[in-house]
């Protein structure tokens, strides 16, 4: 079902694009059908692993003797390979083939579970979240741009996508109730037992449904590109999530951010002198680019510090317990997947781009009402500003993807998916450094909340407005 690039030249390409998009159905096939689970699937086994393990860290703690800072390794271990070799492999696979690296990750990702669930003691326990992170890296990219190759730009696509970002969105919810109840019943390991059973059932149908897909042409690839984007992204990530543990005052903390931040420019400058570069400057000119990469950076990173911050005034202010905490965030689950069945629609009737504005909005005055929560009662408020926001944010997932890869050529899906991708790997992990530390660092815990819940929903509301007006030509 996947699109095979044949070696034509540059003036047949138009005619092929033409010929194959007016012979795509305007439903949905069996085999599309099957191509769809398993890459969403693969998406969901992703998110899952983002938060099925944060209920189960003091006992996995106390099991491998991994201390406190140790425990935020644990974490970290995963985030850096996740977010640092995205771009990297999406490139990768745009030239080499995405099956083949899509099933590879795949392998990757189940063995390292394995590897995980079996830990005898910290070393082993983190290098098996290392080797996640990185099979991570690469099943994300290289299953989004398959998905794109596979369903072309309309309907279809936008069916596929809202699919996908709803399944994305719930991964994560339901990670945070089947933690808690599986460590509770089976114990730590099976939280990453589960990662490395869905993985081999992934792997098993995969190679039977998904057909090959590359670019026509081969060209080098860009080294220099790579490392200093990578690197950048590595010492970056790990700048943040180290400071949301011991502030932003360590050397280590310094030295890595300043870093990152000059390889960043370095890279910039490789990309403008090399003639096959691992990101176009051009594409990322584009208003669509650029303008729905900031509203996927923006709705992935205030999102994850909102729920991060509601966990802690669940919990600690309002003292409840770790499962009816993962009830509340459940209900915000369910309500993203009735978000994703309506998103295509709206999307189809207002486009991509108004609703990635409209979402960003709505996510931010929502959250906004979320200062209205107490400090001895709130969890029916928080439990529905929390979901509704969820809804907008839904919305927000499906715009910028559809919003970023839309008019972009098959040869370079991997490229505009892999910056979709790191977009929200990197949004995933910035939030919490950046703006959970005010939750610990204020006079009490509930004025911290409210600080970041306010903040965050200035930021959401302002983006949201400047998405609207960067969008509205272009």
């Amino acid at each position: 079902m996947a699109i095979e690039t044949p070696p034509t030249s540059a003036s047949s390409a138009p005619s092929a694009a033409a010929t194959a998009a007016a012979s795509v159905p305007s439903r949905l096939s069996g085999r599309a059908r099957l191509v769809l689970f398993v890459l969403c699937a693969a998406q969901f086994m992703v998110a899952l692993d983002f938060s099925v393990l944060n209920v189960a860290l003091p006992v996995l703690g106390k099991d491998l003797g991994l201390s406190t800072t140790g425990l935020q390794w644990a974490v970290t271990a995963f985030a850096l390979p996740s977010g640092g070799f995205l771009l990297l492999f999406g490139r990768i696979a745009d030239l080499y083939g995405r099956r083949r690296l899509f099933l590879a990750g795949l392998t990757l990702f189940g063995a390292a579970s394995l590897l995980a669930t079996l830990a005898w003691d910290p070393a082993s326990f983190l290098a098996g979240r290392a080797l996640q992170g990185l099979g991570a890296a690469v099943i994300v990219p290289t299953g989004m741009s398959l998905l794109t190759t596979t369903f072309p730009e309309g309907p279809l696509r936008d069916r596929a996508l809202g699919i996908s970002g709803t399944l994305l969105s719930l991964g994560f919810t339901v990670g945070m109730v089947a933690g808690g109840v599986l460590t509770d019943t089976l114990g730590w390991r099976s939280t990453m037992g589960l990662l490395a059973v869905a993985s081999l059932g992934v792997l098993a149908v995969a190679p039977s449904v998904l057909e090959e897909s590359r670019t026509a042409d081969r060209p080098r690839l860009d080294v220099p590109g790579a490392v200093s984007v990578t690197g950048g992204l590595l010492a970056l990530i790990y700048a943040l999530t180290t400071a949301a543990e011991r502030g932003f005052g360590g050397a280590d903390v310094v030295v890595t951010l300043v870093l990152g931040i000059v390889l960043l420019c370095a890279f910039v400058v490789v990309e403008s002198r090399t003639a096959a570069p691992l990101v176009s400057l051009p594409m990322l000119r584009r208003r669509t680019v650029a303008f729905g990469n900031l509203g996927g950076l923006v709705t992935f990173s205030m999102m994850s510090t909102v729920v991060f911050v509601l966990t802690l005034y669940l919990q600690e202010v309002l003292d409840l317990s770790p499962f009816a905490t993962g009830l509340v965030f459940g209900v915000q689950g369910l309500l993203s997947v009735v978000a994703g069945m309506f998103a295509p629609r709206v999307i189809g009737r207002i486009g991509a781009r108004r609703t990635l504005a409209l979402s960003l909005l709505g996510q931010g005055l929502f959250i906004g009402v979320l200062l209205g929560l107490g400090a001895e009662s709130g969890v029916w408020l928080a439990t529905v500003a929390v979901s509704l926001a969820s809804m907008f944010h839904l919305g927000a997932i499906i715009a910028y993807g559809l919003t970023v890869t839309s008019g972009v050529p098959n040869e370079e899906q991997g490229l505009a998916t892999g910056l979709v991708t790191t977009t929200q790997q990197v949004g995933l992990t910035v939030g919490i450094p950046l703006l959970g530390v005010l939750a610990t660092t204020q006079g009490s815990l509930f004025d911290g909340v409210r600080t970041v819940v306010a903040v965050a929903a200035a930021i959401l509301l302002a983006a949201g407005a400047v998405v609207a007006a960067g969008l509205r030509r272009g």
